[in-house]
């Protein structure tokens, strides 16, 4: 299984091998010698990303589970926090100013209702800053504030008529929550309705990469509040890194996470 990433030139080349469910994933990555912001690796780790949902979802339909989750279900998980590391909030907010009038301006929208509410209703403090530092424990941190977020039973503002509006640019941990079950349409306490857990989460990866690049703590941005985010920190969606480099770390950092967890990948 293989797939050519970015513009094909003769500088570079990187190859990144995993092993998912005994499957064998190779992923072929043509890099063009270039400057590139946070933002210009999201593509690449949404493919990543792809790959492995596509073989561990393969893996446990072959196993005689069902898994119902797809575009337009528009279930419970639409009312979950989402986390995006700091280069998926930068690419959704670009991705964004460059959609079409109408649809710009609905995302807005809603995005303002959103952020006015969630701070009307005073978030934990560890989240007046619209971000978190998430420490090597990321469930830990995050837990308290996915609790707070789930009692205000708000939708994604970026749900309209019960449909994504940002399905093909959707956050990597949208991409990665499936459940396993043989409706979408599940009641909460369903105890039929599980969360398949991936064996590698390529959000983690890219939060790792920006802090080590920017020499930050890792942060997530909440998604309601992502372009406001995103207008606060314009500086940091202008800084530029050779992209090869970029590139190389990822994969490092993917090859570590794969190597911390033997059960489901063996390289």
């Amino acid at each position: 299984m293989g797939s050519d990433i970015g513009p094909k030139c003769d500088v570079k080349a990187n190859t990144l091998e995993l092993n998912v469910f005994n499957t064998k994933v190779n992923i072929e990555i043509g890099v063009e010698k270039k400057q590139a912001k946070l933002a210009d690796i999201v593509p690449l780790a949404r493919t990543i990303c792809t790959k492995i949902c596509d073989v561990t979802i393969q893996n446990i339909i072959s196993n005689g589970d069902q898994i119902p989750c797809c575009k337009g279900c528009s279930a419970l998980c639409c009312r979950y926090l989402v986390p995006l590391s700091v280069p998926e909030a930068l690419r959704l907010k670009e991705e964004i100013t460059e959609a079409p009038t109408h649809k710009r301006e609905l995302i807005w929208k809603e995005c303002l209702s959103a952020s006015r509410y969630i701070l009307y209703k005073k978030p934990p403090n560890k989240f007046k800053h619209q971000s978190v530092a998430a420490s090597s424990d990321k469930s830990a941190d995050l837990n308290p504030i996915s609790n707070w977020y789930r009692s205000l039973n708000l939708d994604c503002p970026f749900l309209h008529e019960n449909i994504c509006t940002i399905y093909e640019q959707r956050p990597l941990a949208c991409r990665e929550h499936y459940v396993t079950g043989s409706a979408c349409k599940f009641e909460e306490k369903n105890s039929a309705i599980k969360l398949l857990e991936m064996p590698i989460h390529i959000s983690d990866a890219l939060g790792q990469l920006a802090s080590e690049l920017e020499g930050k703590d890792i942060e997530a941005v909440i998604l309601p509040l992502a372009l406001m985010w995103c207008e606060k920190n314009k500086q940091r969606a202008m800084r530029t890194w050779p992209y090869a480099m970029m590139v190389e770390r990822l994969i490092d950092i993917i090859k570590k996470m794969a190597d911390q967890n033997t059960a489901a990948f063996a390289l």
